[in-house]
């Protein structure tokens, strides 16, 4: 989320109160301590211009 907030030249505050969050929940995503609900993943991917797709991924397990 980081790269696509940077590509629009938005800082995490500004990204937070555009999505109508918090500062710290922004970090928290980012930093990959929380994971946003499914309406604020949509949310956020709406503010961004991207898909949820692109915007967060599951990563496969070690076999």
């Amino acid at each position: 989320m980081k790269m696509q907030r940077a590509r629009l030249d938005f800082t995490q505050a500004q990204l937070a109160e555009l999505s109508g969050i918090t500062r710290k929940s922004i970090n928290a995503i980012e930093m990959g301590h929380m994971v946003p609900s499914t309406l604020l993943a949509l949310k956020l991917a709406k503010v961004l211009g991207v898909t949820v797709e692109q915007l967060f991924s599951i990563e496969a397990a070690p076999d």
